[in-house]
């Protein structure tokens, strides 16, 4: 288990992602932050992206997005190894796509028309 610290964006105007972060916050590691990304100064394209999907930011500057930065986010939780299974290629393979779709409509209906170009 890593003592290192991570940040989890999420979008906090978002029911579904609120739900989640409730869960994950039940059972947090000590070295998550969960981060509202409405709740940080920063411009407004930039914004925008980090709406898109969830991003995990480790110690060190890296990101992980989408899928992989939800999976990281449990995955030092007691329901980590239930998380584990998603990595499993072909399976990773298809709940990237459903991921990635389900983000795609979800920032569309929140925000497509005040996104910027």
């Amino acid at each position: 288990m890593s003592n290192q610290l991570e940040t989890l964006y999420y979008d906090g105007q978002c029911p579904l992602c609120n739900a989640e972060m409730a869960r994950l916050g039940a059972h947090q590691p000590s070295h998550l932050t969960l981060i509202d990304i409405h709740q940080v100064e920063m411009d407004e394209a930039k914004k925008h992206r980090m709406l898109k999907v969830l991003h995990l930011e480790a110690a060190d500057g890296t990101f992980r997005t989408g899928l992989e930065a939800n999976i990281a986010a449990w995955e030092h939780t007691r329901w980590g190894l239930a998380w584990q299974w998603l990595r499993l290629p072909v399976i990773r393979w298809f709940a990237g796509k459903v991921y990635n779709a389900w983000a795609e409509a979800r920032y569309s209906r929140l925000y497509q028309k005040n996104s910027p170009p």
